[in-house]
């Protein structure tokens, strides 16, 4: 009478756990790119509710954008003028809304902000803005943007987030076209 065996041999069970292996070494890249997919879309809603909170200054402030610089890292906060977490704090729900997920330089707790404030448009008309004699519409002018490619695990260019000034959001400034032909 013959008897049969129950389990495994060793053979059996390394190409098992290679086979697994191999598998998780697949899936573990797609989950990161999930993750950071997550992290950027929280990131763009922080920045949604920063552009609401800009659109609530700039129409208690007569339609003027506000006067603001980023703290440098490392600096004290001060008035003079004020960095974004000051000057909005009245309009913000939380300055927690100024930290963006994927922040691993910790730039939120040195600076009080993940987002750069494009200081060129400091007291502007809300509505059309002009920067080195050249004028713009609300759609073209971006105002806070991402400090570093915080979201380049999703791709070179697709790195950093942008708010611009009539509140829609893009993953990337896009400069389209190019140099004019000249003769």
């Amino acid at each position: 009478m013959k008897r049969f065996r129950c389990g495994f041999t060793l053979v059996e069970l390394l190409v098992v756990i290679s086979i697994i292996g191999v598998l998780a070494g697949l899936l573990l890249p797609a989950l990161g790119r999930a993750r950071e997919a997550g992290r950027a879309t929280a990131c763009l809603s922080n920045l949604r509710q920063t552009g609401l909170a800009l659109q609530m200054y700039t129409q208690e402030h007569a339609h003027r954008m506000p006067v603001m610089r980023d703290r440098p890292v490392g600096a004290a906060p001060t008035n003079d003028p004020g960095a974004p977490d000051l000057v909005l704090s009245n309009y913000l729900g939380s300055p927690k809304v100024l930290q963006c997920p994927s922040d691993r330089a910790e730039l939120f707790e040195k600076t009080g902000s993940s987002y750069s404030w494009n200081s060129l448009v400091n007291g502007q008309d809300a509505n059309q803005f002009v920067v080195l004699n050249m004028s713009f519409a609300s759609h073209q002018m971006p105002l806070f943007f991402d400090k570093e490619a915080f979201h380049k695990a999703r791709g070179e260019k697709r790195g950093v987030n942008y708010l611009y000034a009539d509140g829609h959001i893009k993953n990337l400034l896009v400069l389209e076209g190019g140099l004019p032909n000249l003769p």
